[in-house]
């Protein structure tokens, strides 16, 4: 066994980026095991982990005070920053009485809207004074990504005040005509809702907002939304109804239909997205952009969620696009395969008769 787990962990590190990794794990029974294009590929160069071994490649990733927080609360959530050439959103934990670590990759640079093959359209987004935009989707398809993406167009072409409230801080932006102040929760400020209620007094222009998490924490940035800021955060929702339904739902009955006036008069859109495996490697965006236009308000306003589906069939015009259209013209292109798309979609059937399919 090797003693030098300094070595072996920054090798390890340096594999998972020339393999293009999105996460790695370490995990006792296992062999150091990376996430590659969606799927789970042990490192069998290194062998398998031992209880000590496991805790000897962890404990280099923290540090005294984290090490102290982790055998107090028996796991911690922070980034770690290897040698200037990546970040990783680390979560440290127990399980069966043994320490594991799930490292999730964010490269140090961020890339832009084209790079991430992203639809352009949806930069039109930071144009807005104000205003709430929603970035959707599944854990781990690329919301952060995409977020961050947009700030740093902000950053690149206008003179705001961006403030990010994240848990962690996940990319590091480099100011530029922008002024980019960035809190962790933790470190620089007790919570979401505490960092938010803040912001108020610190002259934003925008806020981005790692995860709208609680009632509170959706309330404060609906009045942020509503007061002269443009607010960009993420849900972990599968679709614009859905994540429209539970915003909604996360508030006591008696405030529903005050929510849902706040809503329709706040939101700018909700951009939904999935990571689809390409046919020749790699993965690929789905993509559903709702674009608040007046027909997607009233629906609001009036608790029709359920017909906000249709509109974005039939709004392709004013640049909207639902999920199954997305993966449609994906199939088309030869990007992804049929089976795929079938299992990222929401509605398969659907999905078969825009493709043609029986």
């Amino acid at each position: 066994m090797p003693n030098n787990y300094k070595a072996e962990l920054e090798e390890i590190l340096e594999v998972a980026g020339q393999h293009g990794a999105s996460d790695i794990h370490f995990s006792v029974g296992r062999n150091p095991t990376l996430r590659i294009d969606g799927n789970l590929v042990e490192l069998e160069k290194y062998p398998i982990l031992t209880k000590d071994h496991a805790e000897g490649l962890i404990e280099n990733l923290l540090t005294d005070e984290q090490k102290e927080r982790v055998i107090k609360e028996r796991e911690i959530d922070f980034s770690y920053n290897y040698k200037d050439k990546a970040r990783f959103r680390v979560n440290v934990f127990h399980q069966r009485g043994n320490i594991s670590a799930a490292l999730r990759f964010f490269p140090a640079k961020i890339k832009t809207i084209k790079e991430l093959n992203m639809p352009e359209r949806i930069e039109n987004f930071i144009n807005y004074s104000q205003g709430l935009l929603l970035v959707v989707g599944p854990t781990g398809h690329g919301k952060t990504t995409t977020m961050a993406a947009l700030a740093d167009l902000i950053n690149h072409n206008q003179t705001k005040h961006i403030i990010t409230i994240e848990d962690p801080i996940e990319y590091i932006f480099e100011q530029d005509k922008s002024i980019i102040d960035q809190r962790e929760v933790g470190d620089d400020t007790k919570s979401f809702p505490k960092a938010l209620r803040a912001a108020f007094r610190q002259d934003p222009d925008v806020i981005v907002v790692g995860e709208m998490r609680d009632l509170e924490t959706i309330s404060t940035a609906l009045t942020a939304a509503e007061t002269g800021h443009l607010v960009m955060a993420t849900l972990h929702t599968n679709s614009a109804a859905q994540t429209i339904d539970r915003i909604i739902d996360s508030f006591p009955a008696e405030a529903k239909n005050q929510v849902r006036t706040q809503l329709a008069s706040t939101l700018l859109g909700v951009v939904s997205q999935r990571l689809i495996p390409q046919v020749d490697g790699g993965r690929v965006p789905a993509v559903e952009i709702m674009i608040a236009n007046s027909a997607v308000r009233n629906l609001i306003r009036e608790g029709k969620i359920y017909q906000i589906d249709l509109v974005l069939e039939t709004s392709t015009d004013e640049g909207m696009i639902s999920l199954n259209r997305s993966l449609a013209d994906l199939v088309h292109q030869g990007n992804i395969s049929l089976e795929n798309a079938e299992i990222y979609s929401l509605n398969p059937s659907d999905l078969r008769m825009l493709l043609g399919k029986k």
